[in-house]
């Protein structure tokens, strides 16, 4: 396993396919890894069969990375700061950037912070909920907390607590990390967002918001309905895959 630092953390990451390939890099969702995010669904060797460089990390209080359990270490800007250190730390100019959920809000504040780095942006689940919010997290948090899974009964923090528990993921780290990463951002700076940006949400995706909504404030956004999957399943399913294939080489998603 390969592990790089930025502020005084230890982050785990990966780095597959031909090093002089055009480059992809790769944020999970809140409460996932790289592993159960990109590589378990396939991702990673998509990516590299079609010739692409993969980049990818466990976030900061994720998978194999340093867990802190300040929230204060978890703001979108702390955490798009990581993006960056990874692609100086390998000594990469540029890429494109593909985020999920968590990942995909973490993607447009890099895109914001250092748009010089990437070509190109994807967010998947994550639409007009990235301006509007998404909703009361905090009895989310209050289920991350719980004694156990028995004692939760709202139905989200049902969902991410089992999902944490199948994860093996330190807990007290995601209520952290949930209380201070979901900064909105504002027309005004969606404006600012000039990459060619695709975003995909299940149509059946309770979370997100609206696809089309955010492709309407981002200049050169291009929504796209990943057909009858929810926020947990959209991630893998094989349309998106060939969506998002056609979208890096400038093709519309829709084919």
């Amino acid at each position: 396993m390969k592990f790089f630092e930025h502020e005084g953390l230890r982050l785990s990451y990966l780095d597959e396919g031909g090093a002089r390939a055009s480059a992809i890099l790769l944020l999970h969702g809140f409460a996932s890894n790289m592993g159960v995010n990109w590589i378990d669904p396939g991702w990673v060797s998509t990516l590299c069969d079609a010739g692409y460089r993969v980049l990818a990390f466990d976030h900061r209080g994720h998978g194999a990375s340093d867990k802190p359990h300040d929230p204060a270490a978890y703001t979108p800007q702390k955490m798009a700061g990581d993006a960056v250190a990874l692609l100086d730390h390998l000594a990469v100019p540029q890429t494109a950037l593909f985020g999920y959920s968590m990942g995909a809000r973490v993607s447009a504040f890099a895109a914001l912070a250092a748009p010089e780095r990437f070509s190109r942006l994807v967010f998947g689940g994550l639409g007009l909920g990235l301006v509007e919010g998404v909703g009361d997290w905090d009895p989310i948090v209050a289920a991350l907390l719980a004694d156990s899974l028995d004692a939760v009964t709202h139905p989200q923090g049902r969902m991410f607590r089992a999902f944490a528990d199948r994860t093996g993921s330190d807990r007290k780290a995601l209520a952290a990390c949930i209380t201070t990463s979901r900064s909105e951002l504002t027309p005004a700076d969606l404006s600012r967002i000039v990459q060619p940006t695709l975003i995909g949400v299940g149509t059946r995706d309770e979370i997100a918001g609206s696809a089309e909504g955010l492709a309407a404030l981002i200049p050169h956004g291009e929504a796209y309905a990943i057909e009858g999957r929810d926020h947990m399943l959209a991630v893998g399913d094989r349309h998106f895959k060939a969506a998002v294939l056609r979208f890096l080489l400038g093709e519309p998603a829709e084919g």
